[in-house]
Protein backbone atom coordinates (compact mmCIF):
# COMPACT_ATOMS: atom_id res chain seq x y z
CA UNK A 1 0.00 0.00 0.00
CA UNK A 2 1.63 3.39 -1.09
CA UNK A 3 2.26 5.64 1.45
CA UNK A 4 -0.08 8.74 2.45
CA UNK A 5 1.93 12.02 3.83
CA UNK A 6 0.95 15.31 5.32
CA UNK A 7 3.42 18.30 5.73
CA UNK A 8 3.40 21.80 7.30
CA UNK A 9 5.46 24.59 7.49
CA UNK A 10 6.78 24.06 3.90
CA UNK A 11 8.33 26.64 2.54
CA UNK A 12 7.75 26.99 -1.18
CA UNK A 13 10.01 29.91 -2.81
CA UNK A 14 8.43 28.67 -6.46
CA UNK A 15 4.60 28.69 -5.72
CA UNK A 16 2.94 32.07 -6.33
CA UNK A 17 3.87 34.44 -3.58
CA UNK A 18 5.99 32.18 -1.63
CA UNK A 19 5.89 31.49 2.13
CA UNK A 20 4.51 29.05 3.83
CA UNK A 21 2.13 25.96 3.03
CA UNK A 22 0.25 22.79 4.23
CA UNK A 23 1.04 19.38 1.70
CA UNK A 24 -0.37 16.27 1.46
CA UNK A 25 0.16 13.25 -0.60
CA UNK A 26 -2.37 10.24 -1.87
CA UNK A 27 -1.28 7.93 -3.64
CA UNK A 28 2.28 9.15 -4.59
CA UNK A 29 0.85 12.30 -5.80
CA UNK A 30 0.13 15.85 -3.99
CA UNK A 31 -3.32 15.67 -2.81
CA UNK A 32 -3.39 19.32 -1.81
CA UNK A 33 -1.22 22.52 -1.62
CA UNK A 34 -2.68 25.34 0.84
CA UNK A 35 -1.24 28.41 1.61
CA UNK A 36 -0.59 29.02 5.51
CA UNK A 37 -0.53 32.55 6.82
CA UNK A 38 2.25 31.49 9.42
CA UNK A 39 3.75 29.14 11.05
CA UNK A 40 1.78 26.33 12.59
CA UNK A 41 2.65 24.57 15.99
CA UNK A 42 1.21 21.07 16.27
CA UNK A 43 1.56 18.27 18.62
CA UNK A 44 1.40 15.57 16.05
CA UNK A 45 3.57 16.55 13.38
CA UNK A 46 6.73 15.73 14.37
CA UNK A 47 9.63 18.01 13.37
CA UNK A 48 11.70 16.46 10.39
CA UNK A 49 14.55 17.20 11.87
CA UNK A 50 13.92 14.60 14.87
CA UNK A 51 13.58 11.84 12.61
CA UNK A 52 16.33 8.80 11.86
CA UNK A 53 15.38 7.92 7.92
CA UNK A 54 13.62 4.96 9.09
CA UNK A 55 11.66 7.27 11.30
CA UNK A 56 10.93 9.59 8.25
CA UNK A 57 9.90 6.26 6.13
CA UNK A 58 7.32 5.50 8.58
CA UNK A 59 5.92 9.03 9.40
CA UNK A 60 2.94 10.32 8.45
CA UNK A 61 2.43 13.68 9.97
CA UNK A 62 5.52 15.69 10.00
CA UNK A 63 7.09 19.30 10.21
CA UNK A 64 9.35 20.84 7.97
CA UNK A 65 9.45 23.99 10.16
CA UNK A 66 9.67 26.38 7.73
CA UNK A 67 12.34 24.59 5.60
CA UNK A 68 12.29 25.00 1.93
CA UNK A 69 10.99 22.63 -0.60
CA UNK A 70 11.66 22.05 -3.93
CA UNK A 71 10.48 20.03 -6.64
CA UNK A 72 12.86 17.63 -7.36
CA UNK A 73 16.31 19.11 -10.05
CA UNK A 74 15.60 18.43 -13.50
CA UNK A 75 19.80 18.13 -14.37
CA UNK A 76 19.38 18.06 -18.14
CA UNK A 77 22.57 17.57 -19.69
CA UNK A 78 24.77 15.58 -17.89
CA UNK A 79 27.40 12.87 -19.45
CA UNK A 80 27.15 10.11 -16.97
CA UNK A 81 29.08 7.50 -18.75
CA UNK A 82 32.44 9.64 -18.58
CA UNK A 83 31.77 10.42 -14.63
CA UNK A 84 34.08 9.78 -12.32
CA UNK A 85 36.94 8.66 -15.16
CA UNK A 86 39.54 11.22 -14.48
CA UNK A 87 41.81 8.70 -12.88
CA UNK A 88 42.27 6.61 -15.76
CA UNK A 89 42.71 9.82 -18.30
CA UNK A 90 43.83 13.54 -18.16
CA UNK A 91 44.08 16.92 -19.61
CA UNK A 92 47.07 18.32 -19.25
CA UNK A 93 45.89 21.40 -21.18
CA UNK A 94 42.54 21.84 -20.05
CA UNK A 95 40.88 22.01 -23.62
CA UNK A 96 38.05 20.69 -25.01
CA UNK A 97 40.38 19.20 -28.00
CA UNK A 98 42.75 17.27 -26.01
CA UNK A 99 39.93 15.58 -23.41
CA UNK A 100 37.80 14.71 -26.29
CA UNK A 101 41.62 13.04 -27.82
CA UNK A 102 42.33 11.27 -24.54
CA UNK A 103 39.08 10.06 -23.63
CA UNK A 104 38.79 8.35 -27.25
CA UNK A 105 42.25 6.78 -26.57
CA UNK A 106 41.39 5.01 -23.53
CA UNK A 107 37.48 4.11 -24.63
CA UNK A 108 38.56 0.80 -26.24
CA UNK A 109 39.84 -0.18 -22.88
CA UNK A 110 36.54 0.55 -20.35
CA UNK A 111 34.48 -2.59 -20.21
CA UNK A 112 30.68 -2.49 -20.33
CA UNK A 113 30.77 -3.69 -16.15
CA UNK A 114 32.89 -0.31 -15.12
CA UNK A 115 31.33 2.33 -17.67
CA UNK A 116 27.69 0.66 -15.73
CA UNK A 117 28.99 1.38 -12.68
CA UNK A 118 29.82 4.77 -13.26
CA UNK A 119 26.80 5.55 -14.38
CA UNK A 120 25.00 4.02 -11.18
CA UNK A 121 27.66 5.98 -9.02
CA UNK A 122 26.61 9.38 -10.48
CA UNK A 123 23.32 8.81 -11.03
CA UNK A 124 22.31 8.26 -7.23
CA UNK A 125 24.96 10.83 -6.58
CA UNK A 126 22.74 13.15 -8.24
CA UNK A 127 19.63 11.60 -6.55
CA UNK A 128 21.38 11.94 -2.68
CA UNK A 129 21.30 15.87 -3.70
CA UNK A 130 17.70 16.09 -5.11
CA UNK A 131 17.94 15.42 -9.15
CA UNK A 132 15.41 13.18 -10.20
CA UNK A 133 15.34 13.25 -13.60
CA UNK A 134 18.67 12.97 -15.53
CA UNK A 135 19.14 13.72 -19.55
CA UNK A 136 22.69 12.05 -20.02
CA UNK A 137 24.51 12.45 -23.72
CA UNK A 138 26.40 9.14 -24.26
CA UNK A 139 29.88 8.42 -25.93
CA UNK A 140 28.90 6.22 -28.71
CA UNK A 141 32.66 6.12 -30.68
CA UNK A 142 31.12 4.20 -33.69
CA UNK A 143 34.34 4.82 -35.44
CA UNK A 144 35.98 2.61 -33.22
CA UNK A 145 33.87 -0.20 -33.92
CA UNK A 146 30.38 -1.23 -33.59
CA UNK A 147 31.21 -3.47 -30.46
CA UNK A 148 32.67 -0.35 -28.60
CA UNK A 149 30.20 2.01 -29.03
CA UNK A 150 27.09 -0.31 -28.69
CA UNK A 151 29.06 -1.28 -25.17
CA UNK A 152 28.06 2.11 -23.93
CA UNK A 153 24.52 1.68 -24.82
CA UNK A 154 24.59 -1.64 -23.16
CA UNK A 155 25.67 -0.17 -19.63
CA UNK A 156 23.60 3.05 -19.98
CA UNK A 157 20.32 0.96 -19.84
CA UNK A 158 21.26 -1.63 -17.86
CA UNK A 159 22.33 0.95 -15.17
CA UNK A 160 19.03 2.43 -15.93
CA UNK A 161 17.23 -0.19 -14.78
CA UNK A 162 19.03 -0.63 -11.53
CA UNK A 163 18.02 2.85 -10.13
CA UNK A 164 14.83 3.47 -11.55
CA UNK A 165 13.21 3.56 -8.25
CA UNK A 166 15.58 6.27 -7.19
CA UNK A 167 16.24 8.67 -10.49
CA UNK A 168 15.00 8.55 -13.84
CA UNK A 169 17.24 9.07 -16.55
CA UNK A 170 17.10 10.10 -20.34
CA UNK A 171 19.54 9.13 -23.10
CA UNK A 172 20.61 11.11 -25.89
CA UNK A 173 23.66 9.57 -27.75
CA UNK A 174 26.03 11.69 -29.25
CA UNK A 175 25.85 10.57 -32.80
CA UNK A 176 28.90 11.69 -34.83
CA UNK A 177 27.83 11.83 -38.67
CA UNK A 178 30.25 10.54 -41.32
CA UNK A 179 29.47 10.32 -44.48
CA UNK A 180 31.28 7.81 -45.46
CA UNK A 181 29.87 5.39 -42.94
CA UNK A 182 26.36 7.08 -43.35
CA UNK A 183 24.36 3.32 -43.88
CA UNK A 184 26.30 1.87 -41.09
CA UNK A 185 25.95 4.74 -39.01
CA UNK A 186 22.14 4.84 -39.37
CA UNK A 187 21.38 1.02 -38.98
CA UNK A 188 23.31 1.09 -35.23
CA UNK A 189 21.38 4.68 -34.66
CA UNK A 190 17.85 2.76 -35.12
CA UNK A 191 18.99 -0.04 -33.16
CA UNK A 192 19.68 1.76 -30.22
CA UNK A 193 16.63 3.78 -30.69
CA UNK A 194 14.56 0.66 -30.65
CA UNK A 195 16.57 -0.62 -27.89
CA UNK A 196 15.65 2.41 -25.55
CA UNK A 197 17.06 5.27 -26.17
CA UNK A 198 15.02 8.58 -25.61
CA UNK A 199 16.70 10.98 -28.51
CA UNK A 200 19.32 12.17 -30.78
CA UNK A 201 22.41 14.01 -29.90
CA UNK A 202 25.36 15.03 -31.39
CA UNK A 203 28.03 17.71 -31.60
CA UNK A 204 27.65 18.91 -35.23
CA UNK A 205 30.19 21.59 -35.09
CA UNK A 206 33.06 19.32 -34.32
CA UNK A 207 32.03 17.93 -37.91
CA UNK A 208 33.89 18.81 -41.39
CA UNK A 209 30.38 18.82 -42.56
CA UNK A 210 28.05 20.24 -39.45
CA UNK A 211 25.61 21.15 -41.83
CA UNK A 212 25.28 17.76 -43.02
CA UNK A 213 25.32 15.81 -39.98
CA UNK A 214 22.78 18.26 -38.31
CA UNK A 215 20.47 17.33 -41.41
CA UNK A 216 21.33 13.79 -41.04
CA UNK A 217 20.47 14.03 -36.89
CA UNK A 218 16.93 15.47 -37.93
CA UNK A 219 16.30 12.53 -40.36
CA UNK A 220 16.59 10.10 -37.70
CA UNK A 221 14.67 12.39 -34.85
CA UNK A 222 11.58 12.69 -36.75
CA UNK A 223 11.68 8.75 -38.71
CA UNK A 224 11.64 7.89 -34.87
CA UNK A 225 9.38 10.83 -33.35
CA UNK A 226 12.25 11.59 -30.94
CA UNK A 227 13.46 14.83 -29.04
CA UNK A 228 16.89 16.51 -30.32
CA UNK A 229 19.57 17.52 -28.01
CA UNK A 230 22.92 18.48 -29.59
CA UNK A 231 26.13 20.48 -28.30
CA UNK A 232 26.30 23.64 -30.43
CA UNK A 233 29.18 25.71 -30.87
CA UNK A 234 31.25 24.80 -27.68
CA UNK A 235 34.00 27.05 -29.14
CA UNK A 236 35.27 30.68 -28.64
CA UNK A 237 35.46 31.27 -32.11
CA UNK A 238 32.82 33.64 -33.10
CA UNK A 239 32.27 32.63 -36.74
CA UNK A 240 31.26 28.59 -35.59
CA UNK A 241 27.44 29.34 -35.91
CA UNK A 242 25.61 25.71 -36.34
CA UNK A 243 22.90 27.34 -34.18
CA UNK A 244 21.95 28.96 -37.34
CA UNK A 245 21.47 26.12 -39.49
CA UNK A 246 19.85 24.00 -36.17
CA UNK A 247 17.42 26.70 -35.88
CA UNK A 248 16.51 26.05 -39.68
CA UNK A 249 16.16 22.61 -39.59
CA UNK A 250 13.92 23.29 -36.45
CA UNK A 251 11.67 25.28 -38.17
CA UNK A 252 11.61 22.83 -41.35
CA UNK A 253 10.76 20.09 -39.77
CA UNK A 254 7.99 21.31 -37.15
CA UNK A 255 10.30 20.91 -34.13
CA UNK A 256 9.52 24.11 -31.78
CA UNK A 257 9.90 22.62 -28.34
CA UNK A 258 11.68 19.45 -28.66
CA UNK A 259 14.98 21.02 -29.65
CA UNK A 260 17.74 21.55 -27.18
CA UNK A 261 21.07 23.37 -27.70
CA UNK A 262 23.53 23.12 -25.34
CA UNK A 263 26.58 25.45 -24.73
CA UNK A 264 25.94 28.04 -27.15
CA UNK A 265 29.93 29.21 -26.54
CA UNK A 266 30.77 31.04 -29.32
CA UNK A 267 27.65 33.28 -28.88
CA UNK A 268 29.25 35.64 -26.43
CA UNK A 269 32.67 35.75 -28.23
CA UNK A 270 30.73 36.82 -31.46
CA UNK A 271 29.45 40.81 -32.44
CA UNK A 272 26.13 42.18 -30.47
CA UNK A 273 24.48 42.60 -33.80
CA UNK A 274 25.50 38.77 -35.41
CA UNK A 275 24.38 37.40 -31.50
CA UNK A 276 21.15 39.67 -31.20
CA UNK A 277 20.57 37.87 -34.57
CA UNK A 278 20.50 34.19 -33.41
CA UNK A 279 19.28 34.66 -30.43
CA UNK A 280 15.85 36.44 -32.21
CA UNK A 281 16.17 33.41 -34.64
CA UNK A 282 15.96 30.85 -31.44
CA UNK A 283 13.38 32.29 -29.52
CA UNK A 284 11.55 31.93 -33.31
CA UNK A 285 12.47 28.70 -33.85
CA UNK A 286 11.62 27.39 -30.52
CA UNK A 287 14.81 26.28 -29.42
CA UNK A 288 15.46 25.67 -25.59
CA UNK A 289 18.89 26.25 -24.13
CA UNK A 290 21.22 24.53 -21.64
CA UNK A 291 24.06 26.87 -20.10
CA UNK A 292 26.60 24.10 -18.48
CA UNK A 293 28.75 27.21 -16.54
CA UNK A 294 31.07 25.04 -14.83
CA UNK A 295 32.30 23.01 -17.43
CA UNK A 296 32.90 26.25 -19.95
CA UNK A 297 34.36 28.35 -17.22
CA UNK A 298 37.02 25.47 -17.24
CA UNK A 299 37.46 24.75 -20.46
CA UNK A 300 37.11 27.82 -22.93
CA UNK A 301 39.48 30.40 -23.11
CA UNK A 302 42.55 28.91 -22.95
CA UNK A 303 44.55 30.18 -25.89
CA UNK A 304 43.62 33.76 -23.93
CA UNK A 305 45.95 35.96 -22.08
CA UNK A 306 45.27 38.92 -19.88
CA UNK A 307 41.59 39.55 -20.49
CA UNK A 308 40.53 35.78 -20.58
CA UNK A 309 36.98 34.95 -22.09
CA UNK A 310 34.72 32.50 -19.83
CA UNK A 311 32.89 30.49 -22.72
CA UNK A 312 29.51 31.39 -20.58
CA UNK A 313 26.52 31.50 -23.17
CA UNK A 314 24.86 34.61 -23.18
CA UNK A 315 22.24 33.80 -20.37
CA UNK A 316 20.47 37.02 -19.49
CA UNK A 317 20.47 37.76 -23.39
CA UNK A 318 18.18 34.66 -24.16
CA UNK A 319 16.25 34.82 -21.40
CA UNK A 320 15.10 38.30 -22.27
CA UNK A 321 13.96 37.19 -25.87
CA UNK A 322 12.01 34.53 -24.32
CA UNK A 323 14.45 31.68 -24.79
CA UNK A 324 14.16 28.72 -22.22
CA UNK A 325 17.13 28.54 -20.21
CA UNK A 326 18.26 25.79 -17.99
CA UNK A 327 21.73 24.89 -16.46
CA UNK A 328 22.86 21.74 -15.25
CA UNK A 329 25.92 19.70 -14.53
CA UNK A 330 27.76 18.52 -17.63
CA UNK A 331 30.41 16.42 -16.82
CA UNK A 332 31.87 15.30 -13.26
CA UNK A 333 35.53 13.96 -12.68
CA UNK A 334 36.68 13.32 -16.10
CA UNK A 335 38.88 14.82 -18.21
CA UNK A 336 37.17 17.60 -19.41
CA UNK A 337 35.70 18.73 -15.86
CA UNK A 338 38.04 17.24 -13.05
CA UNK A 339 35.58 19.07 -10.68
CA UNK A 340 31.58 18.49 -9.42
CA UNK A 341 29.32 15.92 -7.77
CA UNK A 342 25.89 16.69 -9.84
CA UNK A 343 24.83 18.60 -6.84
CA UNK A 344 22.36 21.19 -8.75
CA UNK A 345 22.39 23.96 -5.99
CA UNK A 346 26.19 23.89 -6.40
CA UNK A 347 25.55 24.15 -10.63
CA UNK A 348 23.24 27.24 -9.45
CA UNK A 349 25.53 29.39 -7.20
CA UNK A 350 28.07 29.00 -10.72
CA UNK A 351 25.53 30.21 -12.72
CA UNK A 352 24.72 33.23 -10.13
CA UNK A 353 28.35 34.38 -10.48
CA UNK A 354 29.24 34.11 -14.07
CA UNK A 355 26.07 35.08 -15.60
CA UNK A 356 25.74 38.04 -13.00
CA UNK A 357 22.47 36.74 -11.38
CA UNK A 358 22.86 37.43 -7.87
CA UNK A 359 20.53 39.76 -6.90
CA UNK A 360 17.91 39.21 -4.44
CA UNK A 361 15.10 39.32 -7.23
CA UNK A 362 17.31 36.81 -9.21
CA UNK A 363 17.15 33.94 -6.58
CA UNK A 364 13.50 32.57 -8.48
CA UNK A 365 15.28 32.94 -11.48
CA UNK A 366 18.23 30.47 -10.81
CA UNK A 367 16.08 27.92 -8.68
CA UNK A 368 13.68 27.76 -11.91
CA UNK A 369 16.54 27.21 -14.08
CA UNK A 370 17.37 24.06 -12.21
CA UNK A 371 13.62 22.45 -12.32
CA UNK A 372 10.81 24.00 -14.34
CA UNK A 373 12.59 25.32 -16.90
CA UNK A 374 14.52 21.84 -17.32
CA UNK A 375 11.68 20.00 -16.75
CA UNK A 376 9.90 21.79 -19.81
CA UNK A 377 13.49 21.22 -21.63
CA UNK A 378 12.95 17.65 -21.27
CA UNK A 379 9.58 17.21 -21.72
CA UNK A 380 9.06 16.12 -18.10
CA UNK A 381 4.95 15.50 -17.68
CA UNK A 382 2.88 16.60 -14.49
CA UNK A 383 5.72 18.71 -13.08
CA UNK A 384 6.36 20.93 -9.54
CA UNK A 385 4.36 20.85 -6.23
CA UNK A 386 0.55 21.00 -7.74
CA UNK A 387 -2.39 18.82 -6.69
CA UNK A 388 -2.17 16.02 -9.19
CA UNK A 389 1.16 16.06 -9.91
CA UNK A 390 3.77 13.34 -9.05
CA UNK A 391 5.07 14.17 -5.22
CA UNK A 392 8.63 14.27 -5.96
CA UNK A 393 10.76 16.41 -4.03
CA UNK A 394 13.73 17.64 -1.99
CA UNK A 395 13.93 19.33 1.29
CA UNK A 396 16.80 21.50 2.23
CA UNK A 397 17.86 22.53 5.94
CA UNK A 398 17.61 26.36 4.48
CA UNK A 399 15.01 28.69 5.09
CA UNK A 400 14.80 30.34 2.10
CA UNK A 401 15.90 30.51 -1.80
CA UNK A 402 18.36 33.05 -0.99
CA UNK A 403 19.58 30.54 1.99
CA UNK A 404 20.09 28.12 -0.71
CA UNK A 405 22.88 29.54 -2.26
CA UNK A 406 24.51 31.27 0.19
CA UNK A 407 25.37 28.49 2.40
CA UNK A 408 24.59 25.19 0.00
CA UNK A 409 22.97 23.20 3.12
CA UNK A 410 24.50 20.08 2.94
CA UNK A 411 21.15 18.41 4.90
CA UNK A 412 18.55 17.02 2.77
CA UNK A 413 15.63 15.28 2.18
CA UNK A 414 14.86 13.42 -0.65
CA UNK A 415 11.51 11.90 -1.86
CA UNK A 416 10.98 9.91 -4.76
CA UNK A 417 8.34 8.01 -6.48
CA UNK A 418 6.37 7.39 -3.62
CA UNK A 419 8.67 7.48 -0.55
CA UNK A 420 11.36 8.82 1.24
CA UNK A 421 14.96 7.73 -0.81
CA UNK A 422 17.49 9.63 1.00
CA UNK A 423 18.03 11.65 4.04
CA UNK A 424 21.55 13.45 5.02
CA UNK A 425 22.93 13.62 8.39
CA UNK A 426 21.63 17.21 10.01
CA UNK A 427 23.80 19.76 10.04
CA UNK A 428 21.91 22.71 11.99
CA UNK A 429 22.31 20.80 15.03
CA UNK A 430 25.99 21.80 15.18
CA UNK A 431 25.26 25.18 14.13
CA UNK A 432 22.97 25.52 16.72
CA UNK A 433 25.19 24.31 19.18
CA UNK A 434 28.12 26.77 17.97
CA UNK A 435 25.53 29.77 18.07
CA UNK A 436 24.81 28.58 21.60
CA UNK A 437 28.45 27.91 22.30
CA UNK A 438 29.21 31.78 21.67
CA UNK A 439 26.66 32.73 23.50
CA UNK A 440 27.30 31.52 26.70
CA UNK A 441 30.91 32.84 26.01
CA UNK A 442 29.65 36.45 25.53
Amino acid sequence: MLADLEAINARLPLAQGGGLFKLTIKDGKWSTVEAQEEIVVSDGHVPISKLNFEELRTAREIDLQGRVLLPGFVDVHMHLDKAYSITHVRNRSGTLLEAIENYRSVTPTFSKESIRERIVKAALRAASFGSLTLRSHLDVPFHLGREVAMRTVEAALEAREMVKDFVDIQYFPMYFYDPAQERRLTDFAEETLRMGIDGIGGAPHLAPDPEAGIRWAFQLATGFDRQIDLHCDESDDPELKTIDVYCDQVQLHGYSGRATAGHLCSLSAMAQKEADRLIAKMAEAGIGAVTLPAVNLYLQGRGDQGNVRRGLTRVKELMKAGVPVAAASDNIQDPFHPFGRGDMLQIGLITAYAAHLAGEEDIVTLLKMLTNLPATIAGVPEYGVSAGNPASFVVFDGMSGEELFQELPATRWVYNKTRWIYASELKRQWTDLLSSAVTVSL
